[in-house]
């Protein structure tokens, strides 16, 4: 299957050798997905860090962050009968579910958008408390006036929410917690207000009723939300038709609000695809991709911690070039140009 995609002859942009880890007992297994904004005429991505500890023989460690907010490593035989260990990603244990990896976030630069470097003033973003022991994952960036809004993933043993820290000037932030409970995820705030109010894009998650749908709500302060309503489901049959989430915050067209999303089938087979929404009642949906615009096809999206996989939660608009960069096979940042027009035109009602 072809896509619209044009991607960045030097993809991968970054890849886990490229940094370095945290601390010395850990190592980096991915660099995902990262959150994107312009400052101070650079491009910077906020990019998701995945590390763990080197595994040995008969015995699985992984990383978390204990109640003084200190990294501890837990061990846990293999031959636990209590064990459940047979996704990459999440550990199973005593009922529990635990991440493989421990992720923050980190800011790197660019000055051309495609050769990324991690400045010595930086300081890394890391979980936070007793709602982020397993880390912050998957960050969306929205600018409103002079403040970015960083909404992340935060994951602990109560569940996997939304959690928000806005600056001015990235190096002072402001921590806001949990805006939205668990199970929440893809958490995208628009950059304007609508009629005087805040709207955001966000994924609550059922596993008996329901399913992983995109939602939309309101605030009147960007910290407290409601008025919750579902806009865009799963499509039985078609490439997103086991779970569909946010990408960044929407792009204002004269044609209404454009959305990039992600899809999964029923094969975790993650493929982007885009929706519009009207641009003064955004819960309404005027037009959706029929195909996706961007599907896993080169060898660093078909292979890597978790393979065949586009995944995104960051863009640069410029007129009509939208770049988005985007997390290869749960391993790799890469980046590629699109054609907002063109978007638009494969957009169906």
């Amino acid at each position: 299957m072809s896509d619209i995609a044009r991607r960045f002859p030097e993809n991968p942009l970054l890849m886990p050798k490229d940094l370095k880890a945290s601390t010395a007992e850990l190592q980096i297994i991915s660099l995902l997905n990262p959150g994107v904004f312009v400052f101070e005429n650079k491009t910077w991505l906020l990019v998701r860090v995945a590390e763990s500890i080197t595994q040995k023989e008969g015995v699985i460690f992984f990383p978390a962050v204990n109640a003084l907010g200190k990294v501890e490593i837990i061990e846990i035989p293999l031959n636990d009968p209590d064990l459940i260990a047979n996704d990459a990603r999440v550990i199973k244990y005593k009922g529990l579910d635990y991440l493989t990896t421990l992720s923050h976030l980190r800011l790197l630069a660019s000055d051309d958008g495609i050769h990324f470097y991690e400045p010595e003033d930086t300081e890394l973003l890391m979980g936070s408390g007793i709602l982020e022991q397993f880390g912050i994952e998957d960050c969306r960036v929205s600018k409103i006036e002079e403040t970015y809004y960083l909404t992340y993933t935060a994951v602990s043993e109560n569940g996997v929410g939304v959690g928000l820290r806005t600056t001015k000037d990235w190096k002072n932030f402001e921590n806001k917690g949990m805006i939205l409970p668990p199970h929440n995820k893809d958490c995208a705030i628009f950059e304007e207000l609508i009629n005087g109010k805040y709207y955001a894009l966000h994924r609550p998650s059922s596993v008996e009723i329901g399913g992983n749908f995109i939602w939309l709500a309101e605030s009147f302060n960007g910290v407290h939300w409601g008025n919750h309503k579902c806009i865009a489901k799963t499509r039985h049959g078609q490439w997103d038709s086991a779970r569909v989430g946010a990408g960044a915050a929407p792009i204002k067209t004269e044609k209404g609000w454009l959305e990039i999303y992600h899809g999964a089938n029923a094969e975790h087979k993650y493929c982007l695809g885009a929706f519009l929404m009207d641009l003064e009642d955004p819960s309404k949906i005027i037009a959706r991709s029929t195909e996706p615009i961007m599907v896993p096809q080169e060898s660093y999206e078909l292979s890597g911690f978790f393979g065949y996989v586009v995944f995104t939660n960051g863009h640069v608009v410029n007129g009509d070039q939208l770049t988005i960069y985007y997390g290869a096979a749960d391993e790799f940042v890469c980046g590629a140009h699109f054609s907002i027009s063109e978007i638009l035109s494969t957009l169906e009602l």
